[in-house]
């Protein structure tokens, strides 16, 4: 059962370090689906382009670019857990862009244990999957909106729970500036099935994000930063928290005046910045820096490089592939693939440019020789 513990406390975020940790259920949705997203800090609302991974993030960038690309995502994140992610785009001009796709989380194997820790040789499995159903829509040039419905079946060992989630975005983008802001209002919803029969429903991991991209003019280079958890601007944990409180000797203006936070270490939590370095559409480099994963997980004397982030991006051919690697903690980082092709161009009957020329030229020939003979 040890490592079903690990488990929450990784997917948690931080259990005993946050003040939002381990109130939510399934927080396998803040985990992200692609690499270029892991890449660029784990949070990324406000890149426009031809992406459909982001639009798990923020739907309202579904756009008619990417009519017909199929993705395919797998994250080897920690022990043996493993995610996948497959989804398909359509367009269907004036009703909108359409995505549906699945998400799962495999937590591997466990071996059954009693409150003594003895082996009663029973194995079990853990795992959890989101459908996910995106819509995204163009108002102008400008402004696009979207929104995810997303059904959510969870599977404990004897424990299973359902839900519903979904989100509202809205994008606005200046293609001529190269600068993109978004807003989203992620995992609304409920559970309708408690783990446990008869207990209280469990709240689900709600957050408001906003964000803003810039792509500079004379320089291959994008920027992007995310503001998360606008819900909450208390972030902070003060590890000397309980010891504070319980020290007798301190007034109660003392305990208080220890347990601030600045304002400027809480306004950083909040932020997460990814940059792009992009000399070609088909390579790109990626890094990013999530503070608030710093702040939380890295280890006051040896930090390292917790809360850092990188990746790569290039295209062969018709598919492009994309790697993304996160430092979480020094017990190691997460791997994430993703592999995205449009399918429409394998089905696509252009004509060669020789053959449209000598077509182009048999059309012309006729009318020449009759005003000849004319």
């Amino acid at each position: 059962m040890r490592k079903l513990i690990f488990i929450f406390l990784v997917l948690n975020a931080g259990v005993g370090f946050a003040q939002i940790g381990g109130t939510n259920t399934y927080e396998f949705l803040n985990v992200p689906v692609s690499a270029r997203v892991g890449g660029l800090g784990g949070s990324v609302i406000a890149v426009y382009d031809n992406d459909p991974t982001l639009s798990f993030s923020n739907p309202s960038l579904l756009n008619s670019e990417m009519s017909g690309m199929l993705t395919l995502s797998y994250l080897n994140y920690f022990t043996d857990i493993n995610q996948g992610y497959v989804s398909y785009v359509n367009d269907f001009k004036k009703v909108g862009t359409f995505s549906a796709g699945i998400r799962y989380i495999d937590y591997g194997q466990f071996l059954e244990t009693d409150e003594g820790g003895n082996e009663l040789g029973t194995n079990f499995t853990a795992a959890e999957y989101a459908f996910v159903i995106g819509w995204g829509k163009s108002i102008d040039s400008s402004f696009s909106i979207g929104a995810n419905l997303k059904p959510i079946y969870s599977n404990m060992y004897l424990y299973t729970s359902f839900g519903l989630a979904f989100d509202l975005a809205g994008t606005y983008h200046n293609h001529a500036k190269g600068f993109t802001a978004a807003a989203v209002i992620k995992n609304m919803g409920t559970q309708f099935k408690t783990y446990v029969e008869g207990g209280e429903k469990e709240p689900l991991p709600f957050e408001v994000q906003a964000g803003i991209s810039k792509k500079f003019k004379h320089v291959p280079f994008r920027l992007s930063i995310d503001v998360t958890h606008l819900e909450n601007w208390n972030l902070a944990y003060n590890d000397s928290l309980a010891a504070t409180n319980a020290n007798n000797k301190l007034t109660d203006e003392e305990k208080a005046d220890r347990n601030k936070t600045s304002l400027l270490s809480e306004t950083f939590r909040h932020l997460v910045f990814g940059g792009e370095f992009v000399p070609s559409k088909s390579f790109m480099l990626r890094v990013g820096f999530n503070v608030k994963r710093r702040s939380e997980l890295a280890l006051d004397n040896k930090p390292g490089l917790v809360g850092f982030s990188w990746g790569i991006g290039f295209r062969i051919k018709k598919f492009h592939i994309s790697y993304g690697s996160a430092r979480y903690h020094l017990a190691g980082s997460s791997n994430h693939f993703t592999l995205t092709t449009n399918l429409s161009e394998y089905y696509r009957k252009d004509v060669p440019p020789i053959q449209a020329k000598e077509k182009k030229e048999k059309i012309k020939k006729p009318k020449k020789e009759k005003n000849k003979n004319d």
